[in-house]
């Protein structure tokens, strides 16, 4: 999946504005390169276009521990929008993820992440945009 492509189907997934999408885009692939192991973020940006990769730089190798409650918080603040915009921008990025990565690179990524985020994206399937 290229950049344009990756970014339209978080437009149709995601109800923000379609000026919101990017930076949303960019603030979820930021906090979840904190939250994955710095190996993580490198294997998951390897599958990626080239500018989805600069934002998953992990800052440190371990990754932190917060839920998805912190990690909406945290897209919220960097993107500029309401909790509720980035909690419906998480689910439409990872749902986007999940389709633009290797199956197995998207269940190494759930498994570093607390539960509710596998029902946050519904793990299995895939969603319709």
């Amino acid at each position: 999946m290229d950049y344009d492509t990756f970014l339209d189907t978080v437009t149709r997934r995601a109800p923000v504005p379609p000026e919101k999408v990017e930076p949303l885009t960019r603030a979820t692939l930021e906090t979840l390169a904190e939250r994955l192991t710095r190996g993580e973020a490198e294997d998951l940006a390897s599958e990626l276009p080239k500018p989805l990769k600069e934002p998953l730089v992990s800052p440190t190798p371990e990754a932190e521990s917060f839920g998805l409650d912190e990690f909406v918080d945290r897209v919220s603040s960097r993107a500029g929008v309401s909790p509720d915009e980035a909690r419906e921008g998480v689910r439409a990025e990872l749902s986007t993820l999940r389709d633009a990565v290797s199956d197995g690179e998207f269940r190494q990524v759930l498994s570093q992440l607390p539960r509710d985020f596998e029902a946050l994206v519904g793990a299995s399937g895939q969603e319709q945009p």
